[in-house]
């Protein structure tokens, strides 16, 4: 079998668990902090909030920008669902917008018809490792008041004419989910430069504990805090936070054989002219969370066919990512019709998430690579 992804671990995860588990200190504590500083070195950023999934990261984040019932989030219409359901936990109203074919990020040009005066914040992501078009996306931003949250779920590492992602927008979101270019198991981060939304995302990942008001008991071994907002248990532990330690010392390491996998697939599918590759602009870090190709007449059926065949051969695909408006909660509550976000439609029926990891095998991805140009020969 050869896998979608698989996470690459070796004896410094083993020192990094048997150091905390020596420690007796197994929940959030020295090595969350560890982790989190190193998060902070990595991204040039004032703050960093460790959460227990990119899923927290997104939920707390609006929470920090006051987001709620009656409030207008703008979304992208293709990328993972909880993009999109983020912004109903807090009660808000999502506005998807459709993206664009060369990155299937959000489409900047279709912003400005989804804002209304309801409208707080845009919530930009970085799908696959390939960061959104930023700049255009900050400037109308900037012109309507919005916040800007990004999704990196898929994206740690990758720059954007030369900055990390995470770190251009109010809040950037971040995944340690096994899939990701580092892993925690599960796990996820909230970067910022804003002391403010620093502390109250704190407040709100560890049940509404004020890290900043204290009264005069505080230090007494009776305190036990004072919790003046509903907060939730989305703390990440330092089990998690040790694997990540160690993942962190490897990030450079592994991202730079994702970029050789995927400069291998680039070159021997470059004469292939019934797919579209992965863009690669001079300006952009890409860097390749997932390698997806689309198929260029988007015919659904002939995708699907070529997924059926590599499961037959052994070898895990899976769809890009989802169209979120066609997604049934989605369509029922905003009553949404076929061909809504015509581009996000044909992105999710088209796509095609071929394997990568780090150190694959050149025999491996010509496995993969013959099955895809029989299927279009």
């Amino acid at each position: 079998m050869i896998p979608i992804t698989k996470p690459y671990f070796d004896e410094d995860e083993i020192k990094a668990l048997k150091e905390c588990l020596d420690s007796g200190w197994v929940t959030q504590g020295p090595m969350t902090e560890r982790f989190e500083n190193l998060f902070k070195e990595e991204h040039h950023c004032e703050y960093a909030v460790s959460v227990s999934s990119c899923t927290a990261a997104l939920h707390i984040a609006l929470l920090a920008l006051g987001i709620s019932a009656g409030d207008e989030v703008i979304v992208p219409a293709f990328t993972w669902i909880t993009s999109a359901s983020c912004v109903e936990y807090v009660g808000g109203t999502v506005r998807f917008v459709d993206v664009e074919t060369e990155t299937m990020n959000i489409a900047p040009e279709r912003l400005e018809e989804a804002i209304t005066s309801k409208t707080k914040a845009i919530i930009a992501v970085h799908l696959f490792g390939c960061p959104a078009r930023m700049d255009e996306i900050m400037w109308i931003a900037k012109k309507y008041n919005l916040y800007v949250v990004e999704d990196c779920a898929c994206a740690i590492g990758t720059t954007y004419k030369g900055r990390k992602v995470g770190t251009i927008g109010d809040i950037g979101c971040f995944s340690f989910h096994p899939r990701k270019a580092i892993t925690t198991g599960e796990g996820g981060i909230c970067s910022t430069d804003d002391e403010a939304l620093y502390y109250k995302m704190l407040q709100y990942k560890n049940h509404g504990l004020n890290s900043v008001k204290k009264d005069e008991d505080y230090g007494k071994p009776y305190y036990m805090g004072i919790y003046d907002e509903v907060g939730y248990n989305l703390r990440l532990s330092d089990i998690q936070a040790a694997v990540g330690i160690a993942q962190f010392k490897k990030l450079h390491l592994l991202l730079e054989d994702r970029k050789r996998c995927a400069e291998y697939y680039l070159e021997r599918l470059k004469g292939c002219l019934d797919v579209i590759l992965p863009i690669v602009p001079n300006e952009f870090g890409h860097t390749y969370q997932s390698f997806v190709i689309l198929v260029k007449s988007g015919d659904r059926g002939v995708r699907n066919q070529i997924m059926i065949e590599m499961q037959q051969q052994g070898i895990q695909t899976r769809p890009g990512t989802i169209a979120i408006v066609r997604t049934e909660y989605n369509r029922k509550k905003y009553g949404l019709a076929e061909g809504e976000c015509p581009v996000a439609e044909f992105c999710e029926d088209a796509s095609l998430t071929l394997p990568i990891y780090p150190f694959m095998q050149p025999d491996e991805q010509n496995r993969v690579l013959q099955l895809v140009c029989k299927a279009f020969m």
